[in-house]
């Protein structure tokens, strides 16, 4: 797996190579670039797909202790990815975080396209009943790797408020090990996890959204009509206040549509790629 020094740390990435249009795909909390192995193993026959490893708790390299880690300095390390690897023309795709939607209004340069999936968006930040547990648990001693430990048993592993809110279907258990190994093995990862959540601003996302009604360009937005965490009503008002944004709705999935309906995104994401496009400004 290739690596990219940035300024907070290492980042690793996957890369499927090939000169077909860039599609740059970024998870969310406690997940790493696998939950994206469905989409790109179809995407990748007529596209670059490009999908960092974020240091949301899955990942093994730990970032410099001395730099700040935030959401805010997430979204300037995503835009610090595009620019050393000197991506052009990408379309930018997340599902679950929000960081997408303030690279797309603050750096939107290298972009010719955003996909935002089920994702927080305005209020709703941290996002879910997950999302405040996460945020609970970093602020108590050993919170975090007794959480981790708990996620961990596989008998508990489609707790509401576990991953059992992500997906309608069960992750694979090889999967989720992946994911939360990090988190269980190395004190260092839980502390990169701990100053991430500490440093979420509740008003990041509304800012983004309205930095977003000057994104001139083509823009999806796809939400999953069971979705838990959520709320359905986001996916339309992000649609609306996008000047080129539209909405689609996907059935039978809850948040990781990239897990529960792989098929349905990876059709929805090479045909919204595919249409021409009036180029921005």
């Amino acid at each position: 797996m290739p690596e990219i020094e940035l300024s907070a740390g290492t980042i690793t990435y996957e890369d499927s190579g090939g000169t077909g249009p860039v599609v740059v795909l970024l998870h969310g909390l406690v997940h790493d670039a696998t939950v994206w192995r469905k989409v790109v193993a179809d995407l990748r026959r007529d596209h670059r797909c490009i999908a960092p490893n974020l240091p949301y708790g899955a990942h093994r390299t730990p970032m410099r202790p001395g730099v700040p880690l935030s959401p805010d300095s997430v979204n300037e390390l995503i835009a610090q990815f595009l620019d050393r690897l000197d991506l052009r023309d990408v379309t930018l795709v997340e599902s679950d975080c929000g960081r997408a939607q303030t690279v797309a209004a603050r750096h939107p340069e290298r972009l010719a396209r955003l996909v935002l999936i089920s994702c927080e968006a305005f209020d709703n930040y941290p996002p879910g009943a997950p999302g405040k547990m996460i945020s609970y648990v970093c602020k108590v001693p050993g919170g975090i790797a007794l959480t981790a430990r708990i996620l961990g048993l596989k008998p508990l592993r489609r707790l509401p408020i576990g991953f059992g809110a992500l997906t309608k279907r069960p992750v694979p258990d090889e999967i989720i090990d992946n994911w939360l190994r990090p988190l269980l093995s190395d004190k260092a990862i839980r502390a990169d996890f701990k100053r991430y959540n500490a440093g979420l601003r509740k008003t990041e996302l509304l800012e983004a959204a309205e930095g977003l009604r000057k994104f001139d360009r083509p823009a999806l937005v796809v939400w999953a009509t069971e979705d838990r965490m959520m709320p359905r009503e986001h996916g339309r008002r992000l649609a609306e206040l996008l000047p080129e944004g539209r909405l689609l709705e996907i059935e039978d999935s809850c948040t990781l549509i990239a897990e529960d309906r792989p098929d349905a995104l990876t059709e929805a994401l090479r045909a919204f790629v595919a249409e021409p496009s009036g180029g921005g400004s």
